[in-house]
């Protein structure tokens, strides 16, 4: 599969997980909400500043304002490419951490829909059910009730297909989420991202997560989606193998950067 094209991937990256409460100033899209995850609680660098050389400067005096008012850290979502050296090297002198490496996988849709047989345990449907959200939250959440429903509220935010997978005593077991970006937002084609993959700790290395995988992929390719991209830590070797195993390959990677935390975010 040819690379993707990055500039264009975040900002399907950002349609898959909006943030209720953003703006924009020069070119970087501060986000927000409540301290529920670090990606709807950081700066996306969309372009480079195009001024003077006090122009960064002056964009993060009016970054940490923002995110002063809402009692949040300042924190960068910041991708490995070219175009970000120069805020890199900025942050650096500013003192800030390097963090959570995480790596952008992709691969085409050509086989999304035909890889096997359909799995009838497979349960998918267009809204995260209580269960669904009770199950993913138990393993990546962090908060208590006020939380979840602001996280709903992001996942909520684009169209989705959600994918649930019960044990033999149906209980579920594993969760996913194939986010689909609305034509129009600027992304490579009809893309859809793979999000939430989470399974009941006492239920791993059985298959379940393998099962959601799939059951995801043949939904996008129903959608004759062009492509799929997730996002894995780059600290995570198991569940890099997992999409390895199912044509994902590297396209780019990403840190995120912040400076003085002052209270724990959410998890994803």
């Amino acid at each position: 599969m040819a690379r993707t094209d990055l500039p264009d991937l975040e900002r399907v990256m950002d349609a898959a997980w909006p943030a209720p409460d953003r703006a924009e100033t020069g070119g970087w899209v501060l986000r927000a909400a409540d301290g529920v995850t670090q990606r709807a609680n950081s700066i996306w660098p969309r372009k480079e500043p195009g001024g003077s050389p006090d122009e960064t400067p002056a964009l993060l005096r009016e970054a940490r304002a923002w995110y002063r008012r809402r009692r949040l850290p300042v924190i960068f979502q910041v991708v490995d490419h070219a175009g970000n050296g120069a805020l890199n090297a900025f942050l650096d002198t500013e003192g800030f951490t390097r963090q959570s490496e995480t790596l952008i996988l992709a691969r085409n849709g050509e086989a999304g829909a035909g890889e096997a047989l359909p799995d009838p345990g497979v349960e998918l449907s267009s809204e995260p059910s209580t269960e669904w959200l009770r199950l993913w939250w138990g393993v990546d959440g962090r908060g208590g009730e006020a939380s979840l429903a602001t996280a709903r509220g992001i996942l909520e935010g684009c169209p989705s297909v959600y994918a649930l997978v019960r044990d033999d005593d149906g209980v579920p077991a594993a969760v996913g989420r194939l986010a689909i970006p609305p034509a129009g937002q600027g992304g490579p084609g009809d893309w859809g991202g793979l999000y939430c993959m989470a399974t009941r700790p006492d239920a791993r290395r059985r298959g379940y997560a393998t099962r959601i995988l799939h059951g995801l992929l043949r939904a996008g390719g129903s959608r004759r989606l062009d492509g799929f991209w997730l996002l894995v830590t780059a600290a995570n070797p198991g569940a890099q193998q997992l999409y390895a195993n199912a044509g994902f390959r590297e396209t780019g990677r990403y840190i995120y950067r912040q400076e003085r935390p002052k209270r724990h975010l959410t998890g994803c």
